[in-house]
């Protein structure tokens, strides 16, 4: 226990506490609204939602994540620059149409979305219900973010429910401000992590290469099966279909994660959004340099120093950068670089549980069990899911092996993804039929969740045998593909047998903001 890194660590903490809970008497509005609590009145510009977007996609588990991820397997961690790269484009099409259309109809959720584009209360509850699910294991991510922290700090008491106290205390704070200030909170905290997050990033990049000798001496230390994909040979392509397809249905799935487009739709306007679809790629050239600490911590030799064996032992490799603060930085700085992932958990995990919680109180509580609530009562019940989720996500972490908390995050995307041909085909067309798109979304989710237990639910690979070639892809490419044929087709269908269902609560000039 390094009472200076504890010291720093706490006051960040305290901060960031303080902002959350002040955060409820930032900008008038009535927190008792659900866009004003969930949606933060719709009047972000564009620094704050430049730092909430950047705060709620690159979260404390990718700092985490993506080293530890080159660290264990090498080349194929890269995967996340060419997917990060790849979203830009895409959201620029896809979510400031979202953003005109929800602001037309005072839609909060995607869900909302579909409801009125496809009139189907049963598309749109499926979307919801896609989104909840796969935000859950999110939220457990990030608390898992935070106990790599608790360890590297030396704060963890022991075995049991008594060693997560601090994870509790984490736990509780989050909920406090959550509830009380909505998503005013994580908008401003996540200025401070993201100016902690650059320094932390920066230090490490500049300091780091100096301590080991170099770029140079970095690389020689690299295995070189870790430096390169292994190459196709004899009709088998490798890694290498499976690192672009992972690339690609990653970028793909990330504009539809329910806390996507919550940051989306908090915005003022379409041109806030157009301006940080610009200026947000400097996050990937920052997420380039985390990807390189993994290789830095191979070169230290990390897993055998005595004083952090015990960490790579009980973490594995998500110990990487937390290892590299400890071990070549002066205690008050890795107290600062610790108290940036910590709230780079606290942000997202906050942004994901308002996310849950405004779909299931518009699209299932409102829409099936209180249809005439006020919207008084809408938001409190939101608030009061909001606390559900995280507590939730909070006995995922206690209860549950920490390994296989990790692998169900594989389905996260492959489910996600099966929400894109209603969403983003309806910000486009009125072609598919709902119920094309109902059957294509339950067959795409019945075979990626198939294929993803193939694997046991430990790799997000699936081999494809097609003659003498093998093709390994990404497990959601699969389903979506499936998903898109299966709607196409049906819908094909219902129209050459004149049961083509038309009706649209939008019109076109909706979608132009």
């Amino acid at each position: 226990m390094h009472f200076w890194t504890i010291g720093v660590f706490l006051a960040c903490f305290a901060l960031v506490t303080w902002i959350g809970l002040r955060a409820s008497r930032w900008q008038s509005g009535d927190l008792r609204e659900l866009h004003e609590w969930g949606l933060g009145g719709r009047r972000f510009g564009r620094w704050i939602t430049w730092f909430l977007i950047g705060g709620d996609l690159y979260t404390a588990y990718t700092f985490i994540a993506v080293p530890a991820l080159v660290f264990g397997a090498g080349a194929l961690g890269f995967f996340a620059l060419p997917y990060t790269v790849l979203v830009y484009p895409l959201v620029f099409a896809i979510l400031p149409r979202l953003w005109a259309v929800a602001h037309r109809h005072g839609f909060v959720t995607a869900a909302d979305f579909v409801a009125g584009r496809y009139d189907s209360p049963l598309l749109a509850f499926a979307v919801a219900a896609t989104g909840f699910i796969a935000t859950m294991p999110y939220i457990a991510l990030q608390l898992v973010g935070i106990q790599v922290v608790i360890a590297a700090l030396g704060l963890s008491t022991g075995p049991g429910w008594l060693g997560e106290i601090p994870l509790l205390v984490a736990f509780a704070v989050l909920a406090v401000f959550t509830y009380l200030s909505g998503l005013r909170a994580p908008a401003m905290i996540a200025v401070v992590k993201d100016v902690l997050v650059y320094i932390t990033i920066f230090a490490l990049i500049v300091v780091l290469p100096m301590k080991l000798g170099g770029f140079a001496a970095i690389f020689a230390k690299v295995p070189v099966d870790h430096l390169l994909l292994p190459a196709a040979h004899g009709g088998q392509l490798g890694l290498q279909s499976f690192y672009v397809t992972l690339a690609l249905g990653s970028a793909m799935a990330l504009m539809f994660y329910p806390h996507a487009t919550t940051a989306v739709l908090s915005a003022r306007g379409t041109e806030v959004l157009r301006w940080n679809w610009v200026f947000l790629p400097a996050y990937s050239l920052v997420l380039g340099l985390v990807a390189l600490l993994g290789f830095m911590a191979q070169a230290a030799d990390l897993p055998k120093l005595p004083d952090l064996a015990p960490y790579f032992q009980s973490f594995g490799p998500q110990f990487a950068m937390p290892g590299l603060l400890l071990h070549f930085f002066p205690q008050w700085f890795a107290g600062l670089g610790l108290a940036a992932v910590a709230i780079g958990a606290l942000v997202p995990a906050s942004i994901m549980s308002i996310a849950a919680a405004n779909l299931f109180t518009r699209n299932l509580y409102k829409a099936y069990l209180r249809p005439q609530c006020s919207p008084h009562e809408e938001t409190q019940m939101a608030k009061w899911m909001s606390l559900v989720v995280k507590f939730g996500a909070l006995l995922f972490i206690l209860f549950l092996p920490l390994q296989f908390a990790i692998q169900l995050q594989l389905m996260g995307g492959i489910l996600i993804l099966q929400t894109l041909p209603a969403i983003a085909g309806g910000l486009y067309t009125r072609w598919f039929d709902p119920r094309a798109l109902l059957v294509g979304w339950l067959v795409g989710m019945g075979w990626g969740i198939w294929a993803l237990s193939l694997t046991g639910f430990q790799k997000s690979v699936y081999t494809l045998h097609l003659g003498n070639w093998s093709i390994p892809a990404y497990v959601g490419i699969y389903a979506l593909l499936l998903n898109l044929g299966l709607a196409v087709l049906v819908t094909l269908g219902l129209r050459l047998a004149g049961r083509a269902h038309r009706r649209d609560a939008t019109k076109m000039p909706d979608y132009l903001g």
